[in-house]
């Protein structure tokens, strides 16, 4: 009974010492991948540092440290499989045999492909960078937090990161507002009546625009020698009910526009209103013809 029991024994043993074998390499695997991914993070991070840190150095950086952390994943999930006999042998026989299969995983993953491209697009041509403050159509608007292989994040606003696909903004529109010079000329059109003084309405635009701290000067110095205005006011439409005024307003940088923007639109409304300029709003008049069907029908009644 001895013998049996020790050949048994052995059995179990070597059976065992295989499997510890085979776990053994996963683990010895996934060491090396990590260590492979930290230390090429590493030197991509010190020839970040060792930059001049700009816009497209940050996105180069973004988007090959993305990159590398899913190459050195396949290459090890590549080595596991290949490592592991009873795997590695149904991973051939599903490549070499299942051609419609690879075919429809090929058609599936187009997508995948498609935004991978678009990625690499963007990094190479910059339409954008990472921390541009950017417009994708007519929806999203908001800083780039990071471009990855798959999709770009944009952080909007309201602090919500809006997921897009890569093939999809590569196909859209791009509003870039700081690509190449931040300083924004911001448009605040407001309409005053017919009956209102238009020269004094132009020069109050002007007087609360110039007065804010966030204006900018912006003009030349062949603007300056002629005279022209820090901040120019236009009558742009004669619309049906008001005069249209525009005034031209910079700031050093989109979102202080935007803010500055709000800011004026109280201020030349409260100077509009204690100077007596008026802001037309719609009326309606209404006007009625011969009696209405209830009117007819009391009426009727009444003659019964």
């Amino acid at each position: 009974m001895r013998i049996p029991l020790l050949i048994d024994v052995e059995k179990l043993l070597d059976k065992l010492g295989v499997n510890l074998l085979l776990l053994g390499k996963v683990i010895l695997i996934i060491i090396a991948a990590v260590i492979l991914e930290r230390s090429m993070h590493a030197l991509l991070r010190r020839a970040y540092r060792h930059s001049d840190r700009t816009p497209e150095d940050l996105t180069r950086y973004r988007f090959l440290r993305n990159a590398l952390r899913l190459l050195v994943g396949l290459i090890a999930f590549g080595a596991i499989i290949y490592s592991i006999p009873s795997i590695k042998h149904l991973a051939l026989t599903l490549f070499a045999g299942a051609g419609i299969l690879v075919a429809i995983l090929g058609f599936a993953a187009q997508k995948a492909f498609a935004n991978i491209v678009s990625g690499i697009f963007i990094v190479s041509f910059k339409p954008f960078r990472v921390g541009d403050l950017i417009q994708v159509g007519d929806g999203a608007a908001g800083r780039v937090e990071d471009i990855t292989l798959r999709h770009t994040v944009i952080l909007t606003f309201e602090n919500r990161r809006m997921i897009i696909p890569n093939a999809t903004i590569s196909d859209a529109n791009i509003t870039n507002s700081t690509i190449r010079d931040e300083a924004t000329c911001e448009f605040i059109e407001i309409g005053i009546s017919y009956e209102s003084d238009l020269d004094q309405a132009m020069s109050l635009m002007q007087q609360e625009a110039m007065a804010h701290p966030d204006c900018l000067d912006r003009r030349t110095a062949e603007e300056l020698e002629r005279g022209d205005p820090l901040v120019p006011v236009r009558l742009i439409s004669i619309a049906d009910s008001s005069l249209v005024l525009r005034a031209y307003v910079w700031a050093r940088e989109p979102v202080t526009a935007r803010v500055m923007h709000y800011d004026l639109n109280r201020s030349i409304k409260l100077r509009f209103d204690k100077e007596g300029i008026d802001i037309p709003y719609p009326h309606r008049t209404l006007t009625f013809k011969g009696p209405g069907p209830v009117t007819k029908l009391l009426q009727d009644e009444e003659g019964r």
